[in-house]
C-alpha cells in the first residue's frame, strides 16, 4: 500500500571479474528496475533511491530510504505509473512521472501527488526535466499522431508539437532549455526543435542500414554523443553538425557524466558487463558485469527493425507490439531486461538493472 515501509533487501557483495563493490538494492521476487538510462535514479543529496517494482502488482514507484541500507518505502497505488517515466527534480524534493496520458508530480516527504496535465485519449513516454527545474518534456501518441508534448512543471502553457513519425524520449539540451533534441523512428533519428516547436532540424541524415541509437548530451559540453550499434561510439557537434569518432566498441546504453569527459555504458552481444569510456581518447575501463539477459531480437542485427521484424515478433509473441516498451518481449526486447545504467549524482556509484538472479533487480556499483 502507498506510504508503507518494507524491510531493507540491501546484500553486499563483490564483482566477480572487477573486484568492485556491488550493492543489491531489491530482492523480491518480480519485475524491479531503476529509472531510465537518461535520468538519475538516486536523488542529489545521495539519501534516497527510486525506483519502480510490479510487486504490489503493477508498476508504482517505491524508494529505498537512507541508501543504500535503509528500508524500502511504497510511493504510489492505484493506477500503474510508465514504468521508465520517473524523473527527479534538481530540487530533490519532488518526482515527476506519467500514467497513461497525464503527468504528475508527488513529494517526497508527504508522498503528497496531483496531476499536472493530461491529454486525453493520448500515451506518454519518459519525462525530461529542463536543468532550470522548469519545464517537462515527453513523446506523445494521441489519436494515431505523433509528437513532443512539453510544458512548465506546474502544468501552464502545455501544448503538443507534431511531427510524422515516432518520437522517442525527447531531451532538454543542457545548457539552454529552449531547445529540445529527440530521436526519431525509423531513421534519421537525430532531431532538434526549438521548445516554442519552431526550427524542426535533422541533425544527422542516415538510412535504416546506420543503427543509431541512444544518443543524448555529451554532459554540459553542449554536444552530443551516439552509438552507432554495435559499431562504435561518435559525438555530435551541435553546432556544426560534424561527427567525430570516439572508439570502436559494443557501447550500448550511454550516461556521460556532467562533465562530458567519462561515458558509462552497458554492453550486448557480448555482454562484456558494464564500461567507462574516456571521452577523449576513447579509452575504457570495466566496472562489473551485468549479468542482465539483454532480450531483444534487434540487437544481434546492426539495423533497425522493419515492419516484417515486427510483425514476426507479433506472431512469436501474440502481444501487440507498442512504441512504449512494455513487460513482453518485442524486437528491442522487454527494457527491464537491459542494465541501463546512471550515474549517482556524485558519480561515485553506476546504478543499473539486472535480472541475473531470474527476476529483475536494482544494483549499485562503487565506482574507484
Amino acid at each position: 500500500m502507498k506510504n508503507s515501509l518494507l524491510p531493507s533487501e540491501h546484500r553486499g557483495g563483490v564483482d566477480a571479474h572487477t573486484g568492485a563493490v556491488i550493492h543489491q538494492l531489491t530482492s523480491a521476487p518480480c519485475i524491479n528496475h531503476a529509472t531510465y538510462f537518461l535520468q538519475s535514479s538516486i536523488t542529489p543529496d545521495g539519501q534516497t533511491l527510486i525506483f519502480t517494482s510490479y510487486r504490489s502488482g503493477s508498476a508504482q514507484l517505491f524508494s529505498v530510504e537512507q541508501f543504500p541500507h535503509g528500508p524500502i518505502r511504497q510511493w504510489t497505488g492505484g493506477e500503474a505509473i510508465h514504468p521508465f517515466s520517473p524523473a527527479i527534480h534538481p530540487d530533490g524534493r519532488r518526482v515527476f512521472f506519467v500514467r497513461g496520458g497525464s503527468v504528475w508530480a508527488i513529494h517526497r516527504d508527504s508522498l503528497e501527488e496531483f496531476e499536472i496535465t493530461r491529454f486525453r485519449g493520448a500515451q506518454l513516454g519518459e519525462l525530461s526535466l529542463s536543468s532550470d527545474g522548469l519545464w517537462l518534456t515527453a513523446a506523445i501518441r494521441q489519436a494515431g499522431r505523433n509528437g513532443i508534448a512539453v510544458g512548465y512543471i506546474d502544468g501552464a502553457a502545455w501544448k503538443v508539437i507534431p511531427f510524422p513519425r515516432t518520437v522517442i524520449h525527447p531531451q532538454f539540451h543542457p545548457i539552454d532549455p529552449e531547445w529540445i533534441e529527440f530521436a526519431a523512428d525509423p531513421a534519421p533519428r537525430i532531431h532538434r526543435v526549438r521548445r516554442d516547436g519552431s526550427d524542426v532540424e535533422c541533425l544527422y541524415e542516415h538510412g535504416n542500414d546506420e543503427f543509431v541509437v541512444h544518443e543524448t548530451f555529451l554532459g554540459r559540453t553542449g554536444g552530443l554523443v551516439y552509438s552507432v550499434w554495435p559499431h562504435g561510439l561518435w559525438r555530435l557537434d551541435w553546432q556544426t553538425g560534424r561527427r567525430t569518432p570516439i572508439c570502436e566498441f559494443n557501447a550500448w546504453h550511454i550516461t556521460p557524466n556532467r562533465d562530458g569527459t567519462r561515458i558509462l555504458c552497458d554492453t550486448n552481444h557480448p555482454d562484456l558487463g558494464l564500461f567507462l569510456i574516456d571521452a577523449a581518447t576513447g579509452a575504457r575501463r570495466p566496472l562489473c558485469l551485468s549479468g542482465a539477459s539483454n532480450g531483444g531480437s534487434q540487437w544481434r542485427e546492426s539495423r533497425y527493425a522493419l515492419a516484417g521484424d515486427f510483425e514476426a515478433a507479433r506472431s512469436a509473441t501474440a502481444a501487440a507490439l507498442s512504441w512504449m516498451e512494455v513487460p513482453t518481449d518485442t524486437v528491442y526486447g522487454p527494457q527491464w531486461t537491459h542494465p541501463h545504467p546512471s550515474f549517482s549524482p556524485d558519480e561515485k556509484l553506476a546504478v543499473f538493472t539486472s535480472d541475473r538472479s531470474g527476476s529483475p533487480q536494482v544494483y549499485a556499483v562503487e565506482i574507484k
